[in-house]
């Protein structure tokens, strides 16, 4: 009876064992799934707490972003505009404040956009002709357009020359612009 003893022994370990593996593996696998969720949880705590400020903070966030829109208007034509347009819409303020400043406009012309950082440069060829307070004026004007225009290029001359040049009279002066703006691209 010794050996059925030991029989039913080792019967009841086997089964007890057989029963609790799972409960033990079950056991395991919970201890590691909550050992990597509490990591994870390390990890994703400092981005859950910066889109809490981010939240706290929506409306500060909004005002800026549409303060920055405003200023982006004053330097920026809309991308509603096609290139053309711009171009033309830019050439005719050019020619009227050239005109207006006492210059007189002799050629224009707008050439190709050109892509840079996300926005169209449109550049803008500009001849005008007149005297040095008529530039001088110009010149005041055109900084305080918006949407802003760029000088990139300004060539001036006098007409004729310096030995032609009557000391009575203010010189007629020849001045060529290369200008641009910009446009949002769409």
């Amino acid at each position: 009876m010794n050996t059925l003893a030991v029989r039913r022994t080792a019967l009841v370990v086997l089964l007890l064992a057989f029963v609790l593996l799972p409960v033990i593996g079950g056991a395991v696998y919970v201890r590691t799934k909550h050992a990597w969720g509490k990591e994870r949880l390390a990890q994703i705590e400092p981005r859950y707490a910066r889109l809490l400020g981010l939240e706290s903070q929506r409306g500060e966030l909004e005002a800026a972003r549409q303060r920055a829109t405003e200023l982006r208007a004053q330097y920026v034509y809309p991308a509603a505009l096609d290139g053309t347009q711009t171009g033309n819409q830019a050439q005719q303020k050019v020619r009227d404040l050239f005109s207006s400043a006492g210059l007189q406009v002799i050629t224009s012309q707008v050439l190709p956009p050109k892509e840079e950082k996300g926005f169209d440069r449109i550049p803008l060829v500009l001849r005008a002709e007149g005297e040095l307070l008529g530039l001088q004026s110009a010149l005041a004007v055109l900084g305080a357009q918006q949407p802003v225009i760029v000088i990139n290029e300004l060539d001036v001359q006098v007409l004729g020359g310096l030995a032609n040049i009557n000391p009575k009279l203010p010189p007629r002066l020849s001045a060529q612009f290369t200008l641009s703006v910009l446009r949002e691209r769409p």
